[in-house]
């Protein structure tokens, strides 16, 4: 779905004369594969380029030097733009940058609309849309009215409106309370799982990453870290020289183990710590 080659993107610093007097490589010789159907989560501390790389993605930037094709399309050829932005959809941080409509069903088929999608077929996406993010009860509703999390599922059914293959989440929950955030990743996952979009998730919350099938670590440009989150959260030191948090319970377990408990690596949630801790063998 997403393939990058030796992917290369630099920001220029002018000065006030218009001269270019600095460059910063934001984005350093990343190789990429995300399968269709896939759940990727992309981590890294601010100023990593995980966000250049997801703005790569929906070709609103286009590589310095590389190559990144989204659906077999290479994303510096003019002619496949259109094609691409239909199937890779953005969501941005901020869901008031997203949200135009002053009605909630009038938002989510602004998209479609713009696609040329006849009448009738616009207000069955529009419904199918809503239903996916569990936001039907609100179509009427001003968006104004809505929660923070509530504004991102809306955001989110206006991108899954226009029928993406692909949906590219630029830390959409990075400005949601932890309510917020949980509903958002909830509706992700069911995008995912139920109507099986690829879903690419840039975020610094390890919590969300924990049913990912992939998890990508980004740092000062580069692709440090591949593998499952298991494999990832048991290199918990590793996680913490790239300035990086471990889900809860993955501490909690590796402290458990350094302090002698027998436990085995890579334990992600609450449920799976207890599991393990009732099946081990210490004394309190």
């Amino acid at each position: 779905m997403v393939r990058a080659e030796g992917l290369i993107y630099e920001y220029t610093k002018y000065d006030e004369e218009g001269q270019a007097v600095d460059t910063t490589r934001a984005v350093d010789q990343v190789d990429l594969d995300v399968k269709k159907g896939d759940f990727v989560a992309v981590l890294g501390h601010n100023g990593s380029g995980k966000s250049t790389l997801a703005k790569h993605m929906n070709a609103i930037l286009t590589p310095a030097e590389g190559t990144l094709w989204v659906d077999g399309k290479d994303t510096k050829e003019e002619e496949h733009l259109w094609e691409i932005r239909q199937s890779a959809g953005m969501v941005f941080q901020n869901p008031d940058n997203q949200i135009i409509g002053t009605v909630v069903e009038e938002d989510v088929g602004f998209g479609p609309e713009n696609m040329g999608v006849p009448t009738e077929e616009i207000w069955q996406r529009v419904e199918e849309s809503l239903k996916a993010v569990n936001m039907l009860k609100y179509r009427h509703h001003s968006p104004n009215k809505l929660s923070g999390g509530q504004k991102q599922r809306v955001a989110i059914a206006g991108v899954v409106a226009m029928h993406p293959k692909c949906i590219v989440l630029d830390e959409p929950t990075a400005m949601l309370d932890p309510n917020g955030r949980k509903e958002v990743i909830r509706a992700v996952r069911a995008l995912n799982q139920v109507e099986e979009i690829t879903v690419i998730l840039i975020t610094h919350y390890m919590e969300e990453v924990i049913y990912a099938d992939k998890v990508v670590v980004m740092d000062q440009g580069k692709v440090v870290m591949e593998g499952t989150p298991k494999e990832i959260f048991s290199q918990v030191e590793t996680l913490k020289s790239y300035r990086l948090d471990v889900p809860q319970a993955t501490l909690l377990a590796y402290e458990l183990k350094k302090a002698g408990v027998d436990l085995p690596d890579g334990i992600l949630t609450r449920e799976e710590l207890v599991e393990a801790l009732c099946q081990s063998n210490w004394n309190i």
